[in-house]
C-alpha cells in the first residue's frame, strides 16, 4: 500500500490517459455497440471481455519490450496494419451483409452460444490494431520509470483492465438496452451502412497509414 502511495501520481497519468484513449471511439466501440444492439447484452459484455484480454496483452508485451522491438522491425508493425485492415474490412463486408439482408423476426431472441468464440473475436481484434501497441508505448514511456517495483508494474496493468473492461461493457449495457434496441430496429439498414463505412474506411487508413 505504501508503494502504491509513492507511486500514485505516476499511476494516476497512466489510468486518465488510458481511460481518454479508450473512450475514445473506434473499431472496437463500434463493434460493441453493434453487437450489443444486434445480439443482445450478454454477447456485447463477451465481446466487450475480449478486448479488454487484448488491450491487456498489448499491455504486458509493451512492459516486456515488445514495443521497442516492433520500431525496430517496421516490417513486423506492417504486418500487424495489414492484418488490422483485411480485419476491418471483413467487418464492412458482415455489415453490408446485414443491411442487405432481410430483418430479423420481433421474436426471435438472441443467441447465448459461441460466447467463448466473441470473447476469442474480441481478443483478434485488439490484437491486430496498431491503435493498441501505440497506445500502450505512450502508456508504458508516460507512466514507466526505471525504479519501480514490480507490484506498481501490476498495479498499473490491473487498473488499465479494470478500466478498459468497465468502460467497454457500460458500451455494451447502454447500446442493449431495449430502448437502443428499438431504436436500431427501426434504423437498422441505415446504421449497417454506417458501420460498413466506418470500417471500411478504417480499413483504408491501417493500409495506407505510415
Amino acid at each position: 500500500m505504501i508503494e502504491i502511495l509513492r507511486f500514485w501520481p505516476d499511476l494516476s497519468l497512466v489510468f486518465g490517459a488510458f481511460f481518454i484513449a479508450v473512450g475514445s471511439p473506434g473499431p472496437s466501440n463500434m463493434v460493441i455497440m453493434g453487437t450489443s444492439m444486434q445480439q443482445g447484452r450478454t454477447r456485447g459484455l463477451a465481446l466487450a471481455l475480449g478486448v479488454s484480454l487484448g488491450s491487456i496483452s498489448w499491455g504486458l508485451m509493451a512492459t516486456a519490450g515488445v514495443a521497442a522491438l516492433l520500431s525496430q522491425y517496421p516490417q513486423a508493425l506492417w504486418l500487424i496494419k495489414t492484418a488490422g485492415a483485411l480485419y476491418m474490412f471483413y467487418l464492412a463486408w458482415r455489415a453490408g451483409r446485414s443491411a442487405l439482408g432481410p430483418d430479423p423476426s420481433p421474436g426471435s431472441k438472441p443467441s447465448t452460444s459461441g460466447l467463448g468464440r466473441l470473447i476469442l473475436q474480441g481478443m483478434l481484434m485488439h490484437l491486430t490494431n496498431p491503435k493498441a501497441i501505440l497506445t500502450w508505448t505512450a502508456i508504458i514511456a508516460l507512466g514507466l520509470r526505471d525504479d519501480m517495483p514490480p507490484i506498481i508494474v501490476i498495479a498499473m496493468l490491473a487498473g488499465c483492465f479494470l478500466i478498459s473492461f468497465t468502460l467497454n461493457s457500460l458500451y455494451a449495457l447502454v447500446f442493449s438496452s431495449q430502448t437502443m434496441i428499438d431504436g436500431y430496429r427501426r434504423v437498422r439498414k441505415s446504421v449497417d451502412w454506417c458501420l460498413a463505412g466506418f470500417f471500411s474506411l478504417a480499413g483504408w487508413q491501417l493500409l495506407t497509414s505510415r
